[in-house]
């Protein structure tokens, strides 16, 4: 099916070394040496010696005749990312003292001959491809350290058919858009086409086509690489060269769609809620059905959940309304793109809006503020609250939400919503994060920037902690720590009186006392239900009295994350008028496995 749509399909073929627990199949991980697991399992590896390492030549060799029957036009020999094969080319870590360690021409053999046989292997079916690091590391200034890349990739310039450039440091690679941004590869590869006669290749998070024209244009690269672009808008190319540029849906690097890798769940992604539903849901990131029916729908809330519903709603062809309180769409995306690093954010709300602004069958109403009275006066046929939610003042202590100030004290704590509003601390602040994602930390840093004394509390043990999920949290706590914003982990809160706060360790629940004169608290939200409530208080809490469908999707339902808003929203809309199995809404295959000499199979196929 690839093939039937003109594309072509890539197999990386991949060892992982001492990155590798080989927790399912509880093989001995093979290594340069023997070396504890780079991930921090209780493992170590095995060091290779030239049997392991002819018996892993056939293994890679086997792979490619496997993937080049398969079907796959590009085989690659992947040599970076700390990976074994990046190992044996690093002259920190291979300290063999075989013909396969030592002077760069031992380091470089294993890599030679992988190359080579695997063009053998694959013969004139497939292209041969090599991903491979163009620098040694990041240096602490940030400029890139080559080292010997330089003559390595002279050495090997020519035997691929294709090379897939990036950099040793995978954290600044995959770096989320508020502290790597667009085309931040380009200075650590500036030497490769200079040197190399083959097709190169390489990513940089491009969303912007003036910036990807430029790169080929310059010689840096000659074809782009786009994954989470391509995640965010998988009709990319097609738009480009269509040159409908508007209408594509950019990257905001949030990296919420390598969180899925990290929890082994299926991919999502802010900007394309379609995005990992394909099959599932059956759903098209360009097409809708059509409408079920000539519908009125009013959306109250323009935030990332009532910008998306509408403009799914509008695409199926449904008449709608979009109220908003405030001059400015885009809710908590518009707020938080005004933040230190995030200003790429506010891209959730600039797509969606503009769209809405082209689709003659939506109206916006901004500055509109709906009572539940207004709400009855537009006589729609379903009313969906997007109404979003608010930080709270308490901590959630495993069981309830308490309050921190002593009831006797008149002593005021800040929230994000506060420090969105301009509001700022006096005097040293606490920063206490229980959110564990971005927030804390951004606000932190705003906070800092200002001139204000900062300390950063966690009841966890590292900063941010959900962001491990998105390849972040080692650069946020980092960077907090340049700012130099003092860190307390491992510590809750238990009470503020405005000269100082109480944190008990998690661990010993011993107390301290940090002198603090201002407190923001990045905890948990109260959902906005205000309006929810007081329409069916009016029906004495039964859906049925109402003349019209009352649903509440996004923060104003269950407060998450910015993706679960946008799919809230677009759930919403494919779904409105049509046939849902609430008991089971998800695609299954009845799988029969080991009955056929192939394997499994569908049952349900012929």
């Amino acid at each position: 099916k690839i093939h039937a749509h003109g594309a072509l399909a890539g197999a990386e073929l991949w060892y992982g070394g001492a990155r590798s627990a080989n927790m399912m199949t509880r093989e001995v991980a093979l290594e340069l040496n023997t070396v504890p697991n780079g991930v921090g399992h209780p493992f170590q590896s095995r060091a290779m010696d030239k049997a392991d390492i002819i018996t892993f030549r056939r293994w890679h060799r086997k792979a490619a005749i496997r993937a080049r029957d398969a079907g796959f036009d590009v085989i690659y020999v992947y040599a970076t990312h700390g990976y074994l094969l990046a190992n044996f080319l690093d002259p920190k870590r291979n300290t063999r003292g075989d013909e396969y360690g030592g002077n760069m021409e031992n380091r470089t053999r294993l890599v030679r001959e992988l190359i080579e046989e695997t063009k053998v292997a694959v013969g004139d079916k497939c292209a041969v491809a090599v991903r491979f690091a163009a620098d040694e590391e990041v240096g602490e200034d940030g400029v890139p350290v080559t080292g010997e890349r330089r003559d390595m990739f002279e050495m090997l310039a020519n035997m691929p058919d294709l090379w897939d450039i990036n950099i040793a440091n995978y954290d600044v690679e995959m770096g989320v858009s508020r502290f790597t941004k667009e085309a931040a590869l380009e200075p650590y590869m500036d030497f490769v086409k200079s040197v190399t006669d083959k097709p190169v290749v390489s990513v940089g998070r491009f969303t912007s086509p003036d910036t990807m024209v430029s790169q080929i244009k310059r010689g840096v690269i000659d074809l782009i690489g786009a994954a989470r672009p391509s995640i965010a808008d998988p009709f990319l190319p097609s738009k480009i060269d269509a040159g409908d540029v508007g209408s594509i849906r950019e990257c905001i690097g949030c990296n919420v769609c390598y969180s899925g890798d990290s929890l082994g769940v299926p991919i999502r992604c802010t900007q394309n809620p379609t995005m990992g539903e394909e099959w599932r849901k059956g759903w098209h990131p360009e097409k809708m059905h059509p409408k079920g029916s000539e519908s009125l729908i009013l959306i109250v809330g323009a935030g990332p959940a009532g910008l998306e519903a509408a403009l799914a709603l509008g695409r199926r062809g449904y008449n709608v309304m979009l109220a908003e309180a405030s001059r400015e769409l885009g809710g908590r995306v518009r707020r938080e793109a005004t933040l230190p690093g995030m200003s790429e954010y506010i891209r959730v709300k600039d797509y969606r809006e503009q769209q809405l602004i082209e689709m003659p069958n939506v109206e916006i109403f901004r500055e509109s503020h709906l009572t539940a009275e207004d709400v009855h006066a537009v006589g729609a046929d379903h009313v969906v609250l997007a109404t979003g939610a608010r930080w709270r003042i308490e901590r959630y202590d495993g069981n309830a939400y308490v309050a921190i100030v002593p009831k006797d004290i008149n002593q005021t704590i800040l929230t994000p919503d506060d420090i969105m509003d301009g509001k700022m601390p006096k005097g040293p602040t606490l920063i206490y994060d229980e959110d564990s994602y971005y927030l804390g930390g951004v606000i932190a840093e705003k906070i800092s920037t200002a001139g204000i004394e900062v300390i950063y509390a966690t009841p966890n043990d590292v900063v941010s902690k959900w962001t491990e999920n998105t390849s972040e949290r080692w650069r946020i706590q980092s960077h907090l720590m340049k700012l130099g914003i003092k860190l307390v982990l491992s510590k809750s809160l238990y009470s503020f009186d405005g000269n100082g706060a109480e944190m008990r360790c998690e661990y010993s629940g011993l107390s301290e006392n940090l002198k603090v004169e201002s407190l923001v608290m990045v905890t948990q939200r109260q959902v906005n239900r205000d309006l929810f409530d007081t329409l069916m208080d009016g029906v004495k809490g039964d859906h049925e009295n109402l003349p019209f469908s009352l649903t509440r999707i996004g923060d104003c339902d269950a407060p998450a994350i910015i993706a679960a808003a946008v799919y809230a929203g677009h759930r919403y809309a494919r779904q409105l008028d049509t046939r849902i199995d609430v008991d089971e809404p998800l695609i299954h295959d009845r799988l029969d496995v080991g009955q056929t000499p192939e394997g499994a199979y569908l049952i349900n196929e012929e």
